[in-house]
């Protein structure tokens, strides 16, 4: 049987350096990397995870609960979950996905929570390992997500600046942080502009929107912007208004907020505040990850900036 000996005598460094390479890659350079594994495919030598996880007294498995719907059609759950796993990857952990419909079977060394409301925090308030929220929260966990204030901060400061002289937002109908924040940076970019807020809720699915801009088109003129909460959501709305044989983007622009999938297949091609949403569930885990090293040591939050991406439904 190959030993941790033979991979460090066929790259000619030390068996130390073989170890740091397997269990702490981060802190090796590239160059000595490539030796190591180079060695390690010649030999055919896999690392005994199972007995590293026991010997630590860990599982080498982490949970990804996610406590909201999966929109089988919108690949955002996909882009995240790739986006953890590479982060797992590196520590050579596996992912767990357990949705809001299962029980949670068998050990785990961390959780990773998504789509938490109000009243989870009940339950997750009593989970005994560490935890990472992905998505901004005020209970005081530790949390990734996009700095979702800036995201419509810069969409309505767009909107402004292509001279659109009503700009409405169109919200999702939930009593959460996020959505506060996305509220938050239109409605301050508009006081910044001496502008008054218009602001409608409801539910993030694109026939809602759809419906709500068939019943409200009227009181709707010309020149009009709407900034939206999810591209989704903004599909509805492309489609409202084309209904109404409306110009897009002459006389009606349409920001969303997410840009992953949707905003490519409208027609015409969606304006968007876009997430990185494959980094940011990479930088979750990996403080995860860390927050296991440091038995538990709060890490507090991490806003990712996003990027404001202007297509056809937007003046340019």
């Amino acid at each position: 049987m190959v030993t941790l000996g033979d991979v460090a005598k066929q790259a000619n460094v030390s068996k130390m350096t073989v170890s740091r390479v397997i269990n702490h890659p981060e802190q090796v350079t590239d160059e000595l990397k490539q030796l190591v594994f180079t060695a390690m495919r010649q030999l055919d030598y896999r690392p005994n995870v199972a007995a590293k996880a026991l010997a630590n007294n860990r599982t080498q498995v982490i949970k990804f609960f996610i406590l909201e719907d999966i929109d089988t059609v919108e690949p955002y759950y996909m882009n995240l979950l790739f986006g953890i796993a590479s982060g797992l990857d590196k520590k050579q952990y596996a992912l767990q996905l357990v949705t809001k419909n299962n029980f949670d079977l068998g050990g785990s060394d961390g959780y990773i929570i998504t789509g938490a409301r109000y009243e989870d925090y009940e339950w997750i308030d009593r989970l005994e390992k560490p935890v990472v929220i992905f998505g901004e929260n005020r209970n005081g966990y530790d949390f990734v997500d996009t700095d979702n204030k800036q995201g419509t901060t810069l969409a309505t400061e767009y909107a402004i600046a292509k001279n659109y002289q009503s700009i409405v937002f169109l919200g999702i109908d939930v009593k959460e942080p996020f959505e506060y924040s996305r509220e938050a940076g239109y409605i301050n970019t508009l006081q910044k502009h001496q502008k008054l807020p218009q602001i409608y809720r409801m539910g993030n699915h694109s026939h809602e929107t759809e419906q709500f801009i068939r019943d409200h088109w009227r009181q709707f003129a010309t020149n009009t912007a709407f900034i939206v909460a999810s591209d989704r959501m903004a599909l509805g709305v492309i489609r409202g208004l084309q209904a109404q044989n409306a110009n897009i983007p002459t006389d009606f622009g349409i920001i969303g907020f997410d840009g992953v999938f949707l905003d490519q297949v409208t027609n015409p091609k969606l304006s968007t505040v876009r997430q990185p949403v494959q980094d940011m569930g990479q930088l979750a885990a990996e403080m995860l990850l860390r927050k296991i090293d440091q038995n538990g040591a709060p890490q507090g939050e991490k806003l990712i900036p996003p990027e404001l991406m202007i297509r056809g439904t937007m003046r340019q």
